[in-house]
């Protein structure tokens, strides 16, 4: 599932743009993959599920409702964003704004998970044995994934790796970077503490939780109440994890990359901004019409 403490935002003032490329998926069919949501949602988690014709059924339609008031609650705030934002575009950044848009966003992920627990607290009772065991696999399956893309390989190799990644994200709003912010990527990269064995400590405890926490709602007699408490826990231990030390590491590596995607910003030149404010016309054209059902 996707994944804070709510805040208030200076919309004006406010351009991590490469957060919203984080959060759209810098994906040019936004439309088409949004009026496919509860279809794309719904493969996704019965990918970990394996739902029955039953739990599929509920799940389908409980995924039509969360769309419906996604589109008529959660667009509106999106649209205004992309909007305040383009005014933004052409100013510097300092790594503290573009920290509290970050926080903004995962606190909209975070309503929109906690809209979902209704219905896997309706169907966590009835999951048996063998789909708990699929969740698993695929929860294992996931962590070696990770482990391939960031723990296997020579540090320089991994560290290229994440350049890549975030090049590939910036390009998508500014255009194609120039040699020296290439350069700035590298070192500003360079200085973010990332520790892949921290970050998969973490995962593991997420999944763990995951599944400890189905386990415990597959006895019928669960309050329904209690169940969405239960679910709604879980989503905000995925974002607020309960391990000091975790929370300290993520603290100090998201003041760190904030500070990079700042740097990359006030690095770009006239032509790159206005590129950025095209694109985000484009996104807030598509929210203003995904807007009306």
């Amino acid at each position: 599932m996707p994944l804070l403490k709510r805040c208030v935002v200076r919309w004006g003032s406010i351009i991590g743009v490469l957060v919203v490329a984080f959060a759209l998926g810098g994906c040019s069919a936004v439309r088409l993959g949004y009026s496919n949501a509860p279809n794309l949602a719904y493969w996704w988690l019965d990918d970990y599920f394996d739902f029955d014709s039953l739990q599929s059924e509920r799940m389908r339609a409980d995924l039509q409702i969360l769309h419906a008031w996604h589109r008529k609650e959660e667009l509106p705030l999106l649209k205004a964003l992309l909007k305040n934002l383009q005014t933004a575009a052409a100013q510097p950044v300092t790594p503290e704004q573009v920290c509290t848009l970050y926080a903004y966003l995962q606190t909209r992920a975070q309503t929109s998970g906690e809209h979902l627990a209704p219905s896997l607290a309706a169907i966590a009772p009835t999951l048996q044995t063998a789909q708990i065991e699929h969740l698993v696999q695929r929860l294992d399956k996931r962590s070696r994934q990770w482990r391939e893309e960031w723990m296997d390989g020579t540090p320089a190799e991994i560290a290229e790796r994440r350049v890549k990644q975030l090049v590939e994200r910036a390009e998508w709003f500014y255009g194609r970077l120039d040699t020296p912010q290439m350069a700035l990527v590298r070192a500003q990269l360079a200085a973010v503490e990332f520790d892949s064995a921290v970050e998969l400590r973490e995962s593991l405890r997420r999944h763990q939780d995951t599944v400890s926490t189905f386990r415990q709602l597959r006895p019928p007699n669960t309050p329904e109440l209690q169940a969405q408490s239960d679910i709604r826990a879980l989503v905000a231990r995925s974002i607020h994890s309960p391990e000091p030390g975790y929370r300290q590491y993520f603290s100090k590596i998201s003041a760190q990359s904030c500070a990079v995607v700042a740097a990359l910003h006030n690095s770009t030149s006239p032509g790159q901004r206005q590129k950025l404010m095209q694109t985000l016309q484009a996104y807030e054209n598509d929210a203003r019409a995904l807007s009306t059902p």
